[in-house]
């Protein structure tokens, strides 16, 4: 099979997954087996739908169909269940601090020598795997050398460079493509029903990510705040420019970040408040108190993480922008991630060089792994805006 085949002609869990048909295929196969590999490992860029393929493969695994064709149909007991992340035999861990602890990782294994209670197997989807540290990643290690009968790893990262070797050795590669724009578009107008001039533009501006389209196409704001930070390099034609737009930058990411939390937190609060038995005018006992703290800490390091994800998210799309520039430029005739600003993207592509706008996306990818680096957001902000400032 080839990756132009379709993937509606496979069972329904894999209708999601457009533009991938060549991993499906082979994840869909395995699903057949008996004995299927114990450890796999999915890779692909963020939009490929690493997490997506790995919930699939669990429901095709565990699926009641009697007939193994026909195992991801989607509509039995298992299938819904691993859907809705109810399922006790399948396990879904993903984290919202920087990194995975290590105790996280030992409660995992920990789960991991149980039986399967009512399917037949026992299921354990890692997302984010890359964000276990060293430690971490050798606690796993030892237990997917010797894992437990019938138990099966699936670790999500963005390429298999992200894990170590030792783990990437006993795994099972599933290698996912970034799906074109007019198949993302098309999955959105079909299953959610948008709108097809929307949809191809949402898909065109979050870069085939299926989950972020879907969000821009039906969030005016999201549109809003995103069309605030492609617009920027247009606007920065000198260095105190460059200055005052890295404050917004940094603003408008933040708003986003709190806006997606507050509420979030509030009801996190509110239900533990409600299990300890008080109300939110009610003043927390001493003796009560370290739950309350544990929540606030787990909260604060979450708020840490979705600001760091809005910036990172922020520069991808900057990304876009300037690839658009150097399409420009080259004289392409590619059509652009921001085609609503072509007239502003080729009145910049005028002002400078292709050699200028690789070192703007150059500046970028530094400005992302500065932040990774405990940089303050606002210093590395500041040197990536200062590389958009136009040199003829």
């Amino acid at each position: 099979m080839t990756q132009t085949l379709d993937v509606a002609q496979f069972p329904a869990v894999w209708h999601d997954l457009t533009g991938q048909s060549a991993s499906v295929a082979q994840l869909h196969r395995a699903a057949q087996q008996e004995a299927p590999t114990h450890a796999w490992l999915f890779t692909g860029p963020p939009g490929s739908g690493r997490s997506t393929a790995a919930r699939a493969f669990a429901q095709a695994l565990q699926c009641e169909n009697p007939d193994p064709a026909q195992r991801g149909c989607s509509i039995c007991p298992t299938c819904l269940t691993i859907a809705s992340g109810t399922h006790p035999d399948v396990k879904v861990m993903a984290t919202e601090k920087v990194n995975y602890g290590i105790d996280e990782i030992r409660d995992l294994i920990g789960l991991a020598q149980d039986r399967p209670a009512t399917a037949r197997w026992r299921i354990f989807v890692m997302e984010d795997a890359d964000r276990m540290t060293e430690r971490a990643t050798n606690v796993l290690l030892k237990a997917i050398e010797e894992p437990p009968p019938r138990t099966i790893w699936m670790l999500c990262a963005p390429s298999p460079a992200d894990v170590l070797i030792t783990i990437r050795s006993r795994t099972r590669k599933i290698s996912l493509t970034i799906p074109s724009a007019e198949s993302v578009a098309r999955l959105l107008t079909e299953r959610d029903g948008l709108d097809p001039e929307m949809a191809l533009f949402a898909a065109r501006a979050s870069q085939s990510h299926v989950g972020v389209a879907r969000w821009l196409a039906s969030n005016p704001e999201a549109r809003a705040r995103r069309e605030q930070i492609v617009s920027l390099p247009l606007r920065v034609g000198s260095t105190s420019q460059a200055m005052a737009e890295a404050a917004d930058l940094i603003q408008i990411t933040q708003q986003e970040a709190t806006a997606s939390a507050e509420e979030r937190n509030t009801a996190e609060r509110v239900r533990l408040l409600h299990s300890l038995g008080l109300s939110e005018d009610d003043t927390v006992p001493p003796k009560l108190r370290h739950h309350v703290k544990r929540l606030e800490e787990e909260q604060t390091a979450r708020n840490r993480r979705s600001v760091h994800d809005a910036l990172d998210k922020a520069m991808i799309d900057l990304i876009g922008l300037f690839r658009d520039v150097l399409a420009v430029q080259l004289g392409t005739d590619a059509e652009l991630i921001n085609e609503h600003l072509r007239d502003q993207i080729i009145g910049y592509a005028r002002q400078g060089t292709s050699q200028h706008t690789l070192a703007a996306i150059d500046a970028i990818g530094q400005a992302r792994t500065r932040l990774t680096s405990n940089v303050p957001p606002q210093l590395a902000v500041e040197a990536m805006l200062l590389a958009f400032v136009p040199r003829r």
